[in-house]
């Protein structure tokens, strides 16, 4: 319906720092994420700024060097690392000459990408329309169009712009009653779960921790298991058997990332639920990152968004195989199992897991023992 160009194949990357404490590794995950793309990257800037430029985000000095690098790089495409307005990313595709991407662009790209089953297509879909529907401006030549006389598309008059936006709004709200419809399914399913009795664990952490890794260790699964970003989108549950009488539920869900964009978040709502409406969440962290605590607090952060915050949590500090360091864990104030350090891939401390999964349901169970009697 609306044609955007597509992605290019050569990138270069563009990275600010307006003093930000993790600069570094925000290089890092840009490069990361635009791998992940299928992108390759020819040219890289790392410039710094006390603030961004309201026109062109890096400055017109900047910019004019930066338009050199990409003619002589030979870019086909230009990624910043940073949220550009509307304005900004016109301004830029019109002086570069080249297609714009900006960081949540990047994120809605690589999401298509990875989106498999029919609700990651449509959740997609809809937070590629919300981004669409701030950019769809009067620079744009197709959209200059007068649609004139009467009984003509768009009735006398009517800019073609005007028309893309009631059909884009159109797709949205059939988009949105397709989401709900699906929604309500699986509110469906989780109360049928809850009936059962089986307690509801749901698998979340920064993107590329080792949350797949883990749930196929656990349930002898065969989930997509990969060193990407976002390589898991799609929300797979299966049966737990820690012993003999205690079942349980587990889901792998999509991995968060910081500044996760606000139109994914809106569109994954029903999938980010399975974590809301968790018994307990098993919060994976790449203990190998030399950056995992600030991971840590993005995921949190997210979870306060989503309103999962206040579900029981079980720190799972992973890759302890890369580290050269024994399984271990702590207890909390209760005398249950909170963190646990373990190797999803070599299976070192998953006894340990499963022990503190079995604590929980032995708690869970013995609270509705109380409220029945």
């Amino acid at each position: 319906m609306f044609e955007r160009p597509n992605e290019g194949k050569s990138a270069c990357v563009i990275s600010i720092n307006f003093g930000d404490n993790d600069f570094e590794e925000s290089i890092e995950e840009i490069k990361e994420l635009v791998l992940s793309a299928d992108m390759k990257i020819v040219s890289t800037v790392n410039i710094k700024r006390s603030a961004p430029d309201p026109k062109y985000f890096l400055g017109s000095g900047k910019a004019e060097e930066v338009k050199f690098m990409i003619q002589e790089s030979k870019a086909d495409t230009v990624i910043f690392n940073h949220n550009l307005s509307p304005s900004q990313e016109r301004n830029l595709e019109k002086y570069f000459s080249t297609r714009i991407f900006d960081r949540t662009a990047l994120i809605l790209l690589i999401f298509a990408k990875r989106a498999k089953s029919h609700e990651g297509k449509l959740q997609v879909e809809l937070a590629q329309l919300d981004h669409l529907s701030t950019r769809l401006i009067k620079g744009w030549s197709h959209l200059e169009r007068q649609k004139g006389g009467i009984g003509v598309r768009g009735g006398p008059g009517e800019k073609q712009l005007e028309l893309d936006r009631r059909m884009l709004k159109l797709r949205i709200k059939q988009l949105k009653e397709k989401l709900d419809k699906l929604k309500r399914q699986r509110t469906m399913q989780r109360k049928k779960r809850s009936r059962s009795g089986a307690l509801n664990i749901s698998i979340v952490g920064y993107t590329n921790a080792g949350k797949s890794t883990l749930f196929n260790q656990l349930t002898h699964a065969n989930a997509l298991a990969m060193n990407q970003l976002f390589a898991t989108l799609d929300t797979t549950s299966r049966k737990l058997f820690i012993e003999d009488g205690v079942e349980c539920v587990i889901s792998d869900t999509v991995g968060f990332i910081k500044a996760l964009p606000t139109t994914l978040i809106e569109a994954f709502k029903s999938t980010l639920e399975e974590s809301r409406e968790a018994d307990l969440l098993l919060h994976v962290v790449n203990m190998a990152n030399p950056n995992h605590h600030e991971q840590v607090k993005a995921v949190n952060k997210i979870l306060e968004e989503i309103k999962a915050a206040s579900i029981p949590q079980i720190l799972v500090l992973n890759q302890i195989d890369r580290l050269d360091i024994k399984a271990n864990h702590e207890k909390d104030e209760y005398g249950r199992i909170s963190t646990i350090q373990l190797s999803a891939k070599t299976g070192e401390g998953i006894e340990l897991l499963k022990e503190a999964i079995l604590q929980l349901v032995v708690a869970k169970q013995s609270a509705e023992t109380e409220i029945f009697e």
